[in-house]
């Protein structure tokens, strides 16, 4: 009896080729009918995915068709049956946002690796960071900050030499981008349950964005983040490839990469 499941895929020549392939091994039936989607893509495709239909509750199996694709699987033609038979479930839960623009507009998104606080012109951000009525940081004078997830820690936020977060830690990364004042701040971890309010100091002279993964909204005036529980994104991982295990390969990069 064939594996039943919905796929979704980039239109790309590779990601069409790969679903042509898994089109002989598994029944694609609609989305009503099933409980698992296979996404067939690379990180981006999969945010967006993950984003769309988290509200139906299903599993999703991503299959890389991109290049890294941190959150998606190895595409093996011979294995993949039992690849996904014997996957391993990771649940996982994204940061929401909520944003008030210069034009008092009030705009929100949900992020699963990272919000984003990037300057948006020549001028560099000037924010002050607080963890509910804690002040993190009065002033930072930088190019931007992130806010990442421990799923999200090894994507932007090692690329600006954040921490890599394990994925039980409990823990949020603040990551500033490019510090000027004051230069040495490295950032800070703080617990999962924090709530987190960025202020852009001087909205008029230095403009800022606030960006959930891939959605951006310009003239950021106030930007407030938080982990939301009561959503839940259900992912497989190939048993021998599970995301702990990646997280863990990238840790020991980073800690080779120093010495």
């Amino acid at each position: 009896m064939k594996i039943k499941a919905h796929i979704l895929f980039d239109k790309t020549k590779n990601s069409i080729k790969i679903k042509s392939s898994l089109e002989k091994k598994i029944q694609s039936i609609s989305l009503a009918n099933s409980k698992l989607i296979v996404v067939i893509g690379g990180d981006g495709f999969m945010l967006q995915i993950l984003k769309k239909f988290y509200k139906f509750k299903k599993f999703f199996y991503g299959v890389n068709s991109g290049h890294y694709g941190f959150l998606m699987n190895r595409f093996s033609n011979k294995n993949f049956l039992r690849n996904l038979t014997s996957a391993k479930l990771i649940q996982i839960h994204p940061l929401e946002m909520h944003v008030r623009t210069k034009h008092n507009q009030l705009k929100k998104s949900i992020a699963i690796n990272e919000i984003s606080i990037l300057r948006q012109s020549k001028q560099a951000a000037s924010v002050m960071i607080s963890n509910g009525k804690r002040i993190v940081i009065k002033k930072l004078i930088a190019d931007g900050v992130l806010v990442s997830t421990p799923a999200g820690s090894t994507a932007y936020n090692l690329s600006v030499h954040g921490p890599i977060l394990n994925l039980d830690s409990k823990k949020l990364a603040i990551t500033p981008i490019s510090p000027f004042r004051p230069r040495r701040w490295r950032g800070t971890i703080i617990s999962e349950k924090s709530k987190i309010n960025i202020k852009n100091l001087n909205v008029k002279k230095r403009p800022i964005s606030a960006v959930a993964d891939n959605f951006e909204v310009r003239n950021a005036k106030k930007i407030n983040v938080k982990i939301n529980k009561k959503i839940n994104f259900s992912l497989l991982f190939n048993k021998n490839n599970s995301l702990h295990k990646k997280i863990k390969i990238e840790q020991l990069r980073k800690e080779t990469s120093t010495k």
